[in-house]
């Protein structure tokens, strides 16, 4: 059985819809990253890097990193289909995940949610989660120039819609205007029996 640290309402919901949609097999973890259990020496053990999502496989082995994990997860169960077989379209796939968890996440929502992680001392931290609505906003603008005007992001549902789908919901949760397109998308998500699913395991109201 796979093993799931997670943490939710983080990019971990993210991966909790794949598994779901793959229907694979796994446990739960919680990771409260509040009280550090990141840091703790147990978790350290499996992954020095402490940071979530993380995966324990059945042979054992550690997958961290989203793209890694999804990527893991849609070529392991080829049957959910969440990714192309034709290279350029799967390529298309991982770049609009990697556009989500690199710079949607990683600089512009961390800016938001972590700003002392930006800056050296607390008197700055107004102007880096500023400047990190900022990036927030841009970057959703350029999202919109390369999303389709329906559907899914790809055509079919992939492992770029559950990257996009959580920072869309942070977006949402933060009272960040989406771009009409990217609200449509979110508002797809919204209704996949999935996701539904996850956001009620997870502790959210629909």
């Amino acid at each position: 059985m796979l093993t799931f640290y997670m943490t939710p309402g983080s990019c971990t919901t993210g991966v909790h819809i794949l598994l779901e949609e793959c229907e694979a097999l796994f446990s739960v973890e919680l990771v409260n990253l509040m009280t550090g259990d990141q840091n703790s020496e147990s978790f350290r053990a499996l992954n020095p890097k402490g940071s979530i999502p993380m995966l324990k496989l059945d042979s054992g082995e550690i997958l961290t990193e989203f793209e890694a994990i999804a990527c893991w997860l849609a070529w392991s169960h080829p049957r959910a289909r969440l990714i192309s077989e034709k290279p350029l379209a799967a390529a298309r796939t991982v770049e609009l995940m990697a556009y989500a968890v690199n710079n949607l996440h990683m600089q512009a929502f961390a800016r938001i949610f972590t700003p002392e992680r930006f800056v050296a001392g607390s008197s700055d931290l107004e102007s880096v989660k500023a400047e990190g609505r900022r990036r927030v906003v841009e970057a959703f603008d350029l999202l919109a120039l390369q999303l389709p005007g329906s559907g899914y992001a790809c055509g079919d549902f992939s492992i770029a819609d559950a990257a996009l789908f959580y920072v869309e919901f942070w977006a949402d949760r933060s009272d960040i205007p989406l771009p009409a397109v990217v609200r449509s998308h979110f508002e797809l998500m919204l209704q996949r029996p999935c996701v539904r699913q996850v956001l009620m395991e997870e502790g959210y109201r629909l």
